[in-house]
């Protein structure tokens, strides 16, 4: 019971245990049936017991299963209590009921997260304990760079299936960039006919650099993200888009010239097109030019986003705008003159305000990276500090909400371990320790300041792991760790036991087996997992992304 990840505020054990037979039934209380449908299923699947449904909770008595509402403990708080009536689960909404469940599934062992059942004739049981719990953030986020290399629709729920095994409930999913644009808009469909697509990919280390001479790509369709943001939903995770701007647009540009610069780009004529999709990592210096055309695209591009993400928040970037296109544009000099502007970087500003008051007027919230706050931040614009903590320190002492999520410590593209073990190190160490040390909420900050700080957003960039393989290799076991700083509410960083969750990684580790993930293994890459040579060489400094 002491090996849950992430940890619980409070739990007591007692003596004996429930056991789930051919018998149990499974009772979901009003609120709570699209709960007691996943639990159901996702049980059924590893154990092979029916666990049929039942009518009220005395259906369930001794041996059974029941989930309900209990609204005085809290939005995604829940209770868990397993005795001689059997197991009972209490929600203060369906989201603390689901995360409850996710318990549960926990204290049934390891291979009750397998799709088939190892044995149809083994035991299986829940030991006597009262579990209350509830989270530190309401913001626990993974964001998700499917632009660098695409991840099919079938990745992508599995990634919500893993978060919603570690009680994350935010998946920001980052579509577009330089080097390919994901998502379908129909009234513009060159975004994705020429912008989902490139040349060819860069890898290796970066003074020697190798290329992968095909072409990369793929998006998904608008019914591919209904599907999505409805998998996500019945597992209580909310889907956030980004959908970058006025930077990090070369595809976009690559589909419609007309967005870009033109009086600075030099047109060619390879492909009908003046840029092509980038093909290399880094920052593009095509930006987005600031003319009213450019704005009624977007607002068409958004406008169609609105259809399919009911989130509170929608993401645009804003962030590593390059301005020299701006500076050598005799039509962007106008339209910063026009607007009575300081410089290029209130030229940001004002795109970045355009949104913020489009979206408001649509009821969504808008969120950028801390670059938004360069040349005024705009009016009830959220922040994702991810140049350390002074962006968000900055937004939160101007009362604007921030989600913190330093590269310092939660960028999972970053390297592991120093030397030449790792496959294309980049970035700074960080170890599995350093991510459970990370403390989302900084010092300075004063009560009323840190209320702000809407929560913490583990971020993985792909431009080095071309694969689900070297996803998840980065990712776990940090996220692991990472998950129990946005949940469990742990002690100074100082004082965290990490020897503790080491050892509930012990038997984390098999649920991760259970699942399919390929981890970084504790005590390093295996032989046959490293990548000698130019691969395997450190690039030293930042990486070569946010």
């Amino acid at each position: 019971m002491n090996e849950l990840i992430p940890a619980p505020r409070g739990a007591v054990t007692a003596s004996g245990e429930v056991r789930l037979t051919g018998h149990s039934r499974l009772c979901a209380g009003p609120g709570t049936e699209g709960v007691g449908n996943w639990l159901r299923t996702v049980l059924q699947q590893a154990t092979g017991l029916p666990l049929r449904e039942g009518r009220e909770a005395g259906d369930a008595e001794g041996d059974g299963i029941v989930l309900e509402l209990a609204p005085a403990l809290g939005p995604e708080a829940y209770r868990l209590l397993s005795d001689a009536s059997g197991i009972l689960v209490e929600g203060g909404d369906a989201a603390g009921v689901f995360w409850g469940a996710q318990t549960l599934r926990q204290l049934l062992g390891p291979d009750a997260y397998r799709r088939a059942p190892l044995d149809r004739d083994r035991a299986w049981a829940v030991p006597h304990v009262t579990i209350e719990d509830s989270p530190r953030f309401r913001w626990r986020g993974l964001m998700l760079d499917v632009a660098r290399h695409f991840t099919p629709k079938e990745g992508v729920l599995r990634h919500l299936d893993l978060m919603a095994a570690h009680k994350l409930n935010v998946f920001h999913f980052h579509l577009t960039d330089d080097q390919g644009w994901r998502v379908e808009i129909r009234r513009h469909p060159e975004l994705t006919a020429t912008g989902s697509w490139r040349a060819r990919s860069r890898f290796g280390h970066r003074a020697s650099p190798l290329w992968e001479d095909k072409p990369h790509g793929g998006f998904y369709t608008q019914d591919d993200i209904r599907e999505i943001v409805a998998y996500a939903a019945e597992r209580h995770i909310t889907v956030v888009p980004e959908i970058d701007l006025p930077g990090h647009s070369q595809a976009a540009i690559a589909a419609y010239p007309e967005l870009g610069n033109t009086d600075v780009i030099s047109a060619s004529a390879e492909g009908g097109t003046a840029l092509p999709v980038w093909d290399d990592w880094g920052i593009s210096a095509n930006v987005l030019a600031p003319t009213d055309n450019t704005l009624r695209f977007y607002e068409g591009v958004f406008e169609e986003l609105l259809e399919l993400f009911p989130s509170e928040f929608i993401h645009v970037g804003g962030d590593e705008c390059r301005k020299d296109q701006w500076r050598q544009s005799p039509a962007a000099q106008a339209r910063i003159k026009e607007l009575g502007l300081a410089g290029e970087d209130e030229l940001q500003a004002w795109f970045i305000g355009h949104f913020d008051k489009w979206l408001t007027a649509r009821g969504r919230r808008l969120i950028g990276w801390d670059e938004i706050m360069e040349g005024g931040l705009a009016k009830g614009a959220a922040v994702s500090s991810w140049r350390g903590y002074a962006g968000g320190v900055a937004a939160a002492r101007a009362g604007h909400d921030v989600v913190m999520c330093p590269e310092q410590y939660v960028y999972l593209d970053h390297r592991q371990a120093a030397g030449e073990d790792e496959p294309v190190p980049i970035g700074f160490v960080r170890t599995l320790e350093d991510v459970y040390r990370f403390e989302p909420v900084p010092a300075e900050l004063t009560e009323d300041e840190a209320r702000h700080v809407l929560g913490t957003q583990a971020n993985v960039w792909t431009e080095v792991m071309e694969d689900q393989g070297r996803v998840d290799y980065q990712t776990y076991p940090r996220l692991s760790a990472f998950a129990e700083v946005a949940w469990s509410a742990l002690p100074a960083p100082a004082e965290r036991d990490f020897a503790d969750f080491e050892r509930r990684m012990s038997v984390h580790y098999r649920r991760l087996d259970a699942l399919g993930v390929g981890y970084r293994p504790p005590a390093g890459p295996r032989p046959w997992q490293r990548r000698p040579g130019v691969l395997g060489r450190p690039i030293e400094g930042k990486p070569p992304n946010r």
